[in-house]
């Protein structure tokens, strides 16, 4: 709260966003995580899973239901979609009286789908392309586990590395031992005509597609930048504002990416992994947002209300 000088006490108050439509293709988990974000945040939530885990969607539906009732709340509140049906999302996308936010979670084309067809307004949770930077003057020790750990230790994430740039001056000494414990591990390498010259006949030449492509797999593509402006440059033009790491033991260099990368998360000398709401101290999430109104990266509790004003007066008339 704040007081005017007449006296009018002005603040801000946290409400729910009202009705949340959530259409995902994720892990049945998913199904209880949601439902008890938007519930334990204030909002309602219409719930729609994929084919593959309707079974287990509608036993989640049964416990829900009974829990609330349990707790005296409205069993509305989470409400399951009960058929896989397109043509149900397709009037659901239409509902803009009804519902107040659209979060589609799964592939490309879900939420390209979801965006170009809803009334509602979206919030998307994109794909993630996602790079590491190794600096000319990173520790080479912590870019190799770095490098390893963004893609190996949960490669089908969206926070998983799926791109690769290592400066030339630092390359010669990262790129084979790179490139050997890396396909040791089932990694297959696509990489620019430098990288490939350091593979030993393990690294595929990268197409042009290759540099935007979310993987989600044991693939990462590798490119060899001749400066840091270059790596910037190609993060911005191909990552998908999702997450970016830089490995630098130069503070200036460090908080120049840092300004320059506009992404979600922005990580120096950590693993891409991090970018999760658990991870960040946040709790559970809904999702990690790359649409920039009015919830970025990871969304919680928090990112599931909004703020109104609130004024409180006695008697003042605006003259």
């Amino acid at each position: 709260m704040w007081l005017r000088p007449n006296g009018l006490q002005v603040g801000r108050m946290r409400i729910p966003l009202g009705v949340v439509a959530f259409i995902f293709e994720s892990r049945p988990n998913v199904t209880i995580d949601a439902a008890a974000l938007c519930l334990k945040s204030g909002n309602a939530v219409i719930l729609r899973g994929g084919k593959e885990a309707l079974h287990s969607n509608l036993a989640f539906a049964q416990l829900i239901s009974e829990a609330l009732q349990t707790a005296r709340l409205p069993e509305a509140a989470v409400q399951v979609v009960n058929t896989t049906d397109r043509a149900v999302v397709e009037e659901l996308l239409k509902l803009d009286t009804y519902v107040d936010l659209m979060i589609p979670r799964g592939g490309e084309s879900l939420i390209r789908y979801v965006a170009e067809h809803s009334r509602i307004p979206v919030i998307k949770h994109y794909q993630g392309v996602c790079h590491v930077y190794i600096d000319k003057e990173a520790d080479l020790e912590q870019a190799f586990a770095i490098a390893l750990n963004s893609k190996v230790q949960r490669p089908g994430v969206c926070n998983a590395a799926e791109s690769l740039l290592v400066h030339q001056a630092i390359a010669p000494e990262f790129l084979p031992r790179f490139v050997e414990r890396s396909t040791q591990l089932g990694v297959e390498l696509r990489g620019c005509p430098v990288t490939v010259s350091y593979g030993a006949g393990r690294v595929k030449a990268a197409t042009e597609e290759d540099w935007g492509t979310e993987y989600l797999d044991l693939i990462l593509s590798v490119k060899v930048v001749d400066t840091y402006e270059e790596a910037v440059k190609h993060i911005r033009r191909y990552g998908s504002d999702h997450t970016e790491a830089i490995v630098t033991r130069n503070y200036s260099t460090a908080q120049d990416f840092i300004r320059s990368i506009p992404s979600s998360l922005v990580l120096v000398n950590a693993s891409t992994r991090f970018n999760d709401g658990g991870q960040l101290g946040l709790g559970a999430e809904i999702g990690i947002s790359t649409t920039r109104l009015h919830a970025y990266g990871p969304m919680g509790l928090r990112e599931l209300t909004i703020e109104k004003y609130i004024a409180y007066g006695d008697g003042q008339i605006r003259e």
